[in-house]
């Protein structure tokens, strides 16, 4: 396996002697790099995980063979690739399965606990309450002691929550990091939502090293029986952390101050100072994300590479001012360890999050390599820092924030902006090398961004070329000098506010976005070959052969069902509902899923990304009635698609009817499209407005039924919450209720799935969306018994994830949560 090396000739066999041993070639140490990433990729593709002594023996094995090699003097590529392999691949395993075995034992998750902490970073204030991460020092059940991951996730609420047992909760009081508190908390084990092209929640958490979820319970009845919640000592631990949150916090005083425009300005001054990203509104986000400056208005790992580079000139110039200094350093080396350092410092400061972390530790590399005098070429320069960095965070392969960075380091130096030739001086020169390297980097991301998200800003270029000199060399010292003295946030929110205006401008152009359907992955590696040829300095006859590895990703388009068949994708969204329906050219989505929180809801965090990465062009919204979590999300996806109709259950008084009107949903409305056809079955016409709201229906009373049916007779039947009485009208008036798919009524209540019901429907395949241990406890037992009576398969999104059905198989629903599993998502009994 591992090949002798030929010696070069008249080679002193003197020197050959004294030496320890022939070094790896160039192209050994390549392999070796090339190796590391690899068993990581591979690693990081296994559904379940190994017993720890499978890694430890693979991890054993790759060293004693690269011992062996080094002993023999024996080095071949093959041979070094593959023990790099075994190295990374064993050392990634037994780290997760560590990790793993800290688990919550489930056992634990709902169960009233007693735990002892130190707040480890800043809270942060919500609608609801407060949101904090603790890092555990004990616990206790029913006064035994247990044991608890390292890191939870809490959220405090400022009332009741539903829970019977907190119907008198306290509002949180004043918290702060580095406190240490004892509290009654109800944990369950991390488990987000599982959507295609859907970002993976359970992932973040796992990099973060967070293994459990939860809230603080208390109420007078629960502070009776456990101690109410407690501040013992405000601790010298997590000092960063306190100290972000006094600047934060003094921030934020000032904001309040101002009207509501300079309060978002010192949002966005709070989010570059500490990294505490919840601060910009989310209007700012979506301008910023429309003009492609995002990455700069949090501590990204472009931010953190500039602001090394900025201190490392700083450092530099003052250095050589000093002819005592630079005969004890050179200035180009305190440069370099200085600008390292400071960036290491401010990724501290901004929270040390994990994009941060890879960011420093890539720095670090590259400025340890330049130290030691070697000179590699840049190829393995690059190969290095990316495998120091998954070597630390194997995990970060997964996050687009890697490859965007990576792409975008290794363009510039494949496309060698600094070559002598291309070296210009003065003004004019400098602004021409920083245009032709924007240039660069957002031709060659643009693909990769395409890939990534399904959208890309067309106006990015330019933004940039305004935004990346104002924000890096004017707003963010401002802010960061703030900390000395506070007038200057006020400075650096005016300059936001500024930059605010041409943004604005921007964003307003027609086709200042581009979206097209995620593409798959051997269509979007394509496109980022195309792109890469397209900026290397090669002649551009060679250049223009990357136009045709563009095609596939810019041309693809989802497969859809054929015509006379229509497909349905229930959405994981939680606690709530939202489902999508396509035909050969039409889509329906029926309901918009609940909202989260005060800036957050299904419509921005699953439905609006979801149809955007399939392509979708919505043609009709139906929702169901008027509760929140059904209709959440209704806003966001009616803002990203302005084309689609509103059909409902919605009164007039509804805050969507100044949106979109909104047709009243009526039993015998009736469509086809394509083939198939579409009937609603209730609620019964006219329902007048008039009706006094204390005497109206409840809403569940009014929810729009909706029965779908294929050409070939497979149909799926979209009840809403619907209860008992309602489903015993449709049964006695003989409505069509036969149906292979029933989406279950009221998400599995006992109030609803009544035994005639569930008969006259028959279904194949019963599907209930529900969250994840809800506190409503759907589906309810004697439901879920019910469906299995009647060998119905009853598919639930907790376990499930997203449900993809199809009419053209109506047996069979697919999910999610099993076709892309990996070991660190959550399994559900």
């Amino acid at each position: 396996m591992f090949a002798q090396p030929s010696h070069e000739p008249g080679a002193d066999a003197a020197r050959a002697a004294a030496a320890p041993g022939p070094a790896p070639r160039p192209w050994h140490l390549t392999a070796a790099l090339l190796g590391a990433l690899l068993g990581v990729a591979l690693q990081l593709q296994q559904a379940l995980l190994w017993p720890w002594p499978a890694y430890a023996a693979l991890l054993g094995t790759g060293l004693l063979l690269a011992g062996w090699a080094v002993a023999a003097r024996r080095w071949g590529g093959a041979g070094v690739l593959f023990v790099a392999v075994a190295l990374l691949y064993g050392l990634c395993g037994l780290r997760a399965t560590l990790f793993q075995a800290q688990a919550l034992a489930p056992a634990l998750e709902g169960r009233d606990l007693r735990v002892t902490g130190v707040i480890a970073a800043m809270p942060q204030a919500r609608e609801t309450g407060m949101r904090l991460r603790l890092a555990v020092e004990s616990a206790g059940l029913d006064g035994a002691p247990v044991r608890l991951p390292a890191l939870i996730d809490l959220s405090w609420y400022a009332g009741a929550i539903g829970d019977g047992a907190q119907e008198d909760a306290h509002p949180p009081p004043a918290l702060h990091a580095g406190e240490r508190w004892r509290l009654t908390v109800r944990l369950k084990a991390p488990h987000g939502g599982r959507n295609p092209h859907g970002f993976d929640y359970e992932l973040w958490l796992w990099e973060q090293g967070v293994q459990a979820t939860g809230y603080v319970r208390t109420s007078a009845r629960l502070d009776a029986l456990h101690g109410a919640p407690e501040r013992l000592a405000a601790t010298w631990q997590h000092p960063v952390e306190q100290l972000r949150q006094r600047v934060r916090d003094a921030i934020l005083r000032r904001a309040a101050t101002h009207d509501m425009s300079g309060q978002r300005a010192m949002g966005v001054v709070a989010a570059l100072v500490t990294g505490d990203q919840r601060a910009i509104e989310r209007a700012d986000w979506d301008l910023f994300r429309a003009t492609g400056v995002a990455h700069l208005m949090s501590i990204s790992g472009l931010h953190i590479t500039l602001f090394a580079w900025l201190a490392a000139a700083a450092i530099g110039r003052a250095w050589r001012r000093s002819s005592r200094l630079c005969l004890a350093l050179p200035a180009p080396t305190a440069a370099l360890a200085g600008g390292v350092l400071l960036a290491a410092a401010y990724a501290l400061f901004s929270g040390w999050g994990v994009p941060a972390q890879r960011t420093v530790i890539m720095l670090a590399t590259v400025a340890l390599l330049r130290l030691s005098g070697r000179r590699w070429p840049w190829p393995q320069v690059w190969l290095l820092a990316c495998a120091v960095v998954l070597a630390t965070d194997p995990w970060a392969l997964l996050q687009p924030g890697f490859w965007l960075s990576f792409v975008a380091v290794g363009v510039l130096f494949a496309s060698d902006s600094g070559a002598a030739g291309a070296r210009r001086t003065g003004a004019a020169g400098h602004f021409l090398s920083l245009l032709r390297e924007q240039w660069v980097v957002t031709l060659a991301l643009t693909p990769l961004t395409l890939l990534l998200f399904g959208q890309v800003s067309l106006v990015g270029l330019l933004a940039n070329l305004l935004a990346i000199p104002w924000v890096t060399l004017v707003v963010t010292p401002l802010a960061l000098l703030g900390v000395l003295w506070g007038p200057l946030w006020q400075a650096a929110a005016w300059c936001v506010q500024a930059l605010a205006l041409p943004l604005q401008w921007l964003a307003a152009w027609p086709w200042a976005q581009l979206s097209l359907a995620l593409a798959p992955l051997w269509a979007g590696a394509a496109a980022v070959v195309g792109g890469l040829l397209l900026v290397l300095r090669l002649p551009w006859g060679w250049r223009a052969l990357g136009l045709p590895f563009l095609l596939p990703a810019l041309w693809w388009q989802p497969p859809r069902p054929v015509p006379g068949q229509f497909d349905l994708l229930a959405a994981d969204v939680g606690q709530g509902q939202a489902v999508l329906v396509r035909t050969a050219q039409h889509a329906l989505l029926y309901d918009a899923g609940p909202r989260y929180h005060q800036d957050s809801d299904a419509g921005q965090q699953v439905l609006v990304p979801l149809m955007r990465a399939l392509g979708e062009r919505l043609d009709l919204l139906v929702l169901s009635h008027r509760d929140s979590d059904h209709t959440g999300g209704a806003a966001a996806v009616l803002g990203a698609q302005p084309q689609a109709r509103l059909l409902g259950s919605i009164e007039a008084e509804h805050a969507l009817q100044a949106l979109r009107p909104v047709e009243r949903c009526a039993a015998g409305q009736a469509w086809q499209w394509d083939g198939v056809r579409f009937e609603l079955l209730h609620p019964p016409p006219p329902m007048p407005d008039t009706v006094p709201a204390a005497r109206a229906p409840k809403s569940n009373a009014l929810s729009c039924v909706l029965r779908i049916t294929a050409a070939g007779g497979a149909s799926a039947l979209l009840v809403g919450d619907i209860e008992r009485a309602q489903e015993q009208a449709l049964v006695a008036e003989g409505a069509p209720l036969a149906a292979d798919l029933l989406l279950v009524p009221h998400h599995g209540s006992k109030t609803s799935s009544s035994e005639a019901f569930v008969d006259a429907v028959r279904p194949r395949v019963a599907l209930v969306q529900a969250g994840y241990r809800n506190r409503f406890g759907h589906p309810a037992p004697e439901v879920a018994a019910r469906y299995a009576e009647r060998a119905v398969a009853l598919v639930q999104t907790p376990q499930c994830g997203a449900v993809r059905w199809s009419s053209s198989v109506p047996s069979q629903a697919r999910c999610e949560r099993e076709e892309g599993r990996r070991y660190w998502h959550h399994t559900t009994p």
